[in-house]
Order: structure tokens, then sequence, then C-alpha cells
């Protein structure tokens, strides 16, 4: 979802550390304690952001993070409804995330973007989150498909790797552009 389809905010004002590059932060970010109990549901926000202070030394109140954590999902690209929409009639469509429920149930364009896909597997329901095997093992048993009949688009590479490792067809993409080009070269798509 985010990156791919729906904009994130900047990753230094996610956390308020400069020069936060994308390389180095989401690697750590999907190896925290905190971010792995919120996005496995089994933390609160409020918990997260108290434990996320804590562990990174943040320079930030748990509020702030809050309050930041909240705003970071910035709502659809433009063009990502077009791209999804076009997907091919009889292509099982789905959205992998991990995300928590403040980002689900309460970002913007959330209404929308939970009612676009035949599927939605979120981490916090499922108990597990990418790059793991696990939520990917998940995706596929509930699709009842062999795992390379799966085509996963994300716009980190580590959540790739793990998808390629579970058998998945996966590519980086990062945005609808990039996402309808892929598609596009899969013959998934009724665009051009």
């Amino acid at each position: 979802m985010g990156g791919v389809l729906v904009e994130l905010g900047p990753l230094d004002q996610l956390l308020g550390t400069e020069g936060t590059a994308p390389e180095g932060f989401w690697p750590r970010w999907l190896a925290s304690p905190a971010v792995r109990s919120l996005e496995t549901g089994r933390c609160d926000v409020a918990r997260f952001a108290e434990d996320l202070v804590d562990e990174l030394d943040l320079s930030i109140s748990a509020a702030e993070v809050i309050d930041r954590f909240t705003s970071f999902p910035r709502g659809l690209f433009p063009g990502a409804l077009d791209m999804v929409r076009s997907v091919s009639p009889g292509v099982i469509t789905g959205l992998l995330s991990n995300t928590n429920r403040l980002h689900w149930e309460h970002q913007r364009d959330g209404e929308i973007i939970r009612n676009l896909f035949d599927r939605a597997y979120v981490s916090y329901e499922i108990g597990s989150l990418k790059p793991d095997r696990e939520i990917f093992d998940h995706v596929v048993t509930d699709l009842g498909v062999a795992a390379d009949r799966v085509l996963f688009l994300d716009d980190n590479q580590i959540n790739v790797d793990g998808a390629r490792a579970a058998g998945l067809r996966a590519e980086v993409t990062k945005g609808p552009t990039e996402a309808a080009e892929v598609l596009v070269r899969y013959e998934l798509t009724t665009l051009g």
C-alpha cells in the first residue's frame, strides 16, 4: 500500500531525524520490536510510541510520534485508482500491507482503499508482517493458488526479496506508474 498506492510523508518528518535515507531506514524499521508489535496487532499506538521513543532514543515525545505517525500516509497517489482498476477481468486483486489499525481504519482515502481490492491482507489482523515468510504463505494459502501464480509489487527491496524467497513473482515498484508498467509487462492489465 504505502509507496505504491499511497504517498507517504518524508522519513525525517516521521521521526524528527535529519537525513533519514530510505535504504537504511526500512530494514531498521521492519526489525524494530516496537514496530513489529504494533503492526502485528500486539499493542496499541500509545504503547508503540512510548516503546519507539525509548528504542530509538528519539528527541521527540511519544505524543509527537503519534501525531507524526498518524499523518504519515498522505492519501492515494494520482493514478493509483486507475492502475488498480485496469487489472484484467478475472485476475484477483489483493492488497498486502504492513499496517496497523490506526492507518488502516483512519488514513486519508482509507474507505476507498479498503473497497478497491478483491482481497485485503493487513499485518495487524494476520499477526505477521513482510518480509517474513509466514505472511506470504498465508496469502498463497488463502488465494488457493501456487505461489508462482502470485505477482507481488512493493516499494521496498527487502519485502520483494521475502516474497521471492516464498516462491512468489515479485517486483520493486515505486508509485502507480511503475506498478502499471509491471502489470503491462506481465500482461495483467487492460492498459497499452
